[in-house]
This record gives structure tokens, C-alpha cells and sequence, in this order.
């Protein structure tokens, strides 16, 4: 999962991208009302978390205009302001959930999940692709019925593979969900990843594709 963090305390910032990112998680963090509407727009996120207390622009506001973008992308509101109007007017405003603080980093990262789950239906509880499949609870694969160990990159990129399988995923896509931006890791780092992959998973019911031009899709063989 990638979100986008709209939070202008930096101390809260950085600690929630770095436990966020410690739980699999990767986060674009930005404390302004005009930077989270540029990344929201640059950006390929699956959940928004958004402080209303935001230093250029009421998050209110800000929350409408990401709203008005795209109808579908889970909207979480953090913030200090937890009386029934605030929630009402932020429920109004297009948020799917109200987190008021200070709050339990297990709570929030429980309710991503569930926000997940429900923009993308039951079933995204558990991702699967033929045989392989892949628990959000546990964070755990299973390859026909086995129990598939992976070191912590390779199990990133294939979580992303599965969360889109069939779809042709970048380079560069794949690796905005699987590291954060500060990070000095190059796309074609994602090449030898996902040559590693396809030799624990080929011949056993599935293939990771090249589409050339386009990227990588993991598929049912």
C-alpha cells in the first residue's frame, strides 16, 4: 500500500512515515494543502491520511478539491479536531474515515486496511493470483498451499505484482510502492528483484511477463 500523508507537524511526520514504512507501508509525506494537491496529481497513491489543520489552506478545503478529482481513493482525516461538527463537515467534505488525535499507530494502520478493503471489495482482504495468494491480515503469501518465505524486497514487489495482477506495472511504479522517495534505489534495481521471483514462482502455475514498454504482470500460466 502507498499513501499520502498530508500532516504539517514534522515531528508526527516523520515518525508516522517511518513506523508506517516499518509495517510494509510506503508513504509520500508533504505538510501543505498545495503540495498534497500536486502529489495527489503526480502520483499513484491507495489511501490518503490528511490533518485538517494545515498551515496554507483548510484541509476541509483541501479535502473537497482531492475529492472532486477522484471519487474513489480512501480519504482518512487526522486531526486534533474531534468535535461532531468537524467530523460532520469533514464526512461531508468527502473523508471515508475520522481519526481524531493522539491515536494508536495499530488503530490507524488497522483502518487503512479496512478502507482498503472496502474500495476495493471483500476479496481485498485476500489477494490472489492462481495459485498464489496472499493474506493482508498476516502478511503472508501461500503458493499452492505452501507457505512462500521472501526476503522483504522481493515479498514488496510481488505484493505490488499481485495487487495488480494481469495489469503491466512500470518500473518505476512498482518501486514508488515498495521504497520511499528519500531513498537512492534505482528502477532497475526492480529488474534483478523480479528475475529473482520469476525462479521461485515459474512452473509452478504462475509467470511474471514482460510487456515491453510498458513493464511487468503477474499472470497465471
Amino acid at each position: 500500500m502507498r499513501i499520502l500523508l498530508v500532516e504539517d507537524e514534522h515531528s508526527l511526520g516523520t515518525w508516522l512515515s517511518k513506523a508506517l514504512e516499518s509495517a510494509g507501508i510506503i508513504v509520500e509525506w508533504v505538510d501543505t494543502g498545495r503540495a498534497a494537491l500536486a502529489a495527489a496529481a503526480a502520483g499513484h497513491h491507495d489511501a490518503i491520511v490528511l490533518d485538517l489543520g494545515l498551515p496554507d489552506r483548510d484541509g476541509q478545503e483541501v479535502l473537497a478539491e482531492l475529492r472532486q478529482r477522484d471519487r474513489h481513493i480512501p480519504a482518512l482525516v487526522l486531526t486534533a479536531r474531534d468535535g461532531l461538527g468537524d467530523k460532520v463537515r469533514a464526512f461531508h467534505a468527502g473523508a471515508d474515515d475520522f481519526l481524531a488525535k493522539p491515536f494508536e499507530l495499530e488503530e490507524l494502520q488497522v483502518r487503512l486496511h479496512a478502507l482498503l478493503r472496502r474500495a476495493r471489495g471483500a476479496e481485498a482482504a485476500r489477494l490472489s493470483c492462481g495459485p498464489l495468494s496472499y493474506e493482508l491480515a498476516t502478511q503472508r503469501f501461500t503458493l499452492a498451499g505452501e507457505t512462500l518465505a521472501l526476503p522483504p524486497r522481493e515479498s514488496a514487489v510481488l505484493r505490488v505484482l499481485l495487487q495488480h495482477a494481469g495489469e503491466p506495472m512500470a518500473k518505476q511504479h512498482i518501486l514508488e510502492r515498495v521504497v520511499s522517495d528519500d531513498t537512492d534505489i534505482h528502477p532497475e534495481a526492480v529488474e534483478v528483484i523480479v528475475h529473482r521471483l520469476r525462479k521461485r514462482v515459474d512452473g509452478r502455475g504462475l509467470a511474471i511477463k514482460t510487456y515491453r514498454g510498458l513493464g511487468y504482470a503477474l499472470e497465471a500460466a
